[in-house]
């Protein structure tokens, strides 16, 4: 059997929604499938206004009409809202070919803290390219009932996984006698609130690892923070094993990976009580939620760090692929050319 993802996240991009579908796009090969991604490396793009990391491709339902043909999928995904995703479902739809399609983003808010652009009709923009298919994965309950709520149509779960072999306890000793580190890890870009954790009167030592286009501003401001800029493999579970506790600020994200792989590593997730934390995190087991982002981060720092990892230990990249294959719309015949 044949599947086609679509997505205009992707490399050289580093962010959850690129690491989800490696990960999800290795498990469907070992399980005999055959994979075919269409990313914006096949086309020609332009930078994305206001965040130049995220590029935007030049195409058009035909062009996606004739990758699609020629990749004669029985399955059909549409990662994302961008060009490839909306002309990949206007192919799609053009011949009565069933797509599924996961709501990744809150591209919503994300676009209203840039551009005066009212909720309600980016929420019909994004809830139109959704409710074209047979279903829209999300990850958690709550943004299930949220979607629900705001008219998306047949929303189902789909969970995340960790790498458990990459992401692991690998914290010198020597550590826990110095001066505590306190990790935020992801986009760096003003949906994700970062101030907020750079903001706090902490009794240690803050560290940023990512990029994106509100480093530079952030520098400026917090001198005294360490910005890692993007790290991988083996570099970066060293780096967030070494953290006292991992902060996430974010209010907007609908998962979070990083909040895994930070407990995979042993490490307790401080955050706000947002719909991604409130699906992970177990106050006093491997975090702390609270309103006073502070008083998250101190909490974290008496939680056994064993227990952080053995909550990490639950999610696999192998349980979220089952799940992701049980959503897709397959068919008995091929894509048509």
């Amino acid at each position: 059997m044949k599947i086609v993802i679509v997505t205009d996240a992707w490399r050289p991009q580093i962010n959850g929604v690129v690491n989800t579908y490696l990960h999800t796009a290795e498990q469907l090969r070992r399980r005999g499938y055959e994979v075919t991604l269409i990313t914006p490396n096949q086309f020609s793009t332009i930078p994305c206004p206001t965040y130049p990391e995220i590029k935007l491709s030049f195409t058009s339902p035909r062009r996606l009409f004739t990758l699609l043909a020629a990749a004669a999928p029985h399955a059909v995904h549409l990662a994302t809202e961008g060009p490839l995703g909306w002309a990949a479902r206007g192919a799609c739809r053009k011949v009565g070919f069933g797509f599924t399609t996961t709501y990744h983003t809150r591209f919503p808010e994300y676009i209203r803290v840039r551009f005066p652009i009212p909720l309600s009709f980016t929420y019909w923009v994004v809830r139109t390219f959704h409710n074209g298919a047979t279903r829209t994965m999300a990850a958690t309950s709550e943004l299930r009932e949220e979607l629900n709520s705001r008219g998306f149509k047949n929303v189902v779960p789909w969970a995340r996984g960790v790498d458990t072999e990459m992401f692991r306890p690998c914290r010198s000793p020597d550590v826990q006698n110095e001066e505590p580190i306190f990790t935020y890890m992801g986009r760096v870009a003003p949906e994700k609130n970062i101030e907020a954790f750079l903001q706090l009167d902490l009794p240690g030592r803050k560290c940023v690892i990512g990029d994106g286009p509100a480093r530079a501003e952030l520098r400026r401001m917090y001198p005294d923070a360490h910005f890692a800029g993007y790290r991988q493999g083996k570099e970066l579970a060293r780096l967030l094993a070494a953290s006292a506790v991992f902060v996430f600020p974010s209010r907007t994200d609908t998962f979070g990976v990083v909040q895994l792989e930070a407990m995979a590593c042993g490490v307790p997730v401080a955050a706000y009580p947002a719909s991604g934390p409130r699906e992970l995190i177990e106050n006093g087991v491997n975090g702390w939620m609270d309103e006073d982002l502070r008083t998250a981060v101190l909490k974290c720092l008496d939680i056994d760090r064993s227990r952080c990892r053995a909550c990490a230990e639950k999610f696999s990249w192998q349980a979220s692929t089952e799940q992701f294959l049980a959503n897709l719309e397959f068919s008995q015949t091929p894509f048509p050319g």
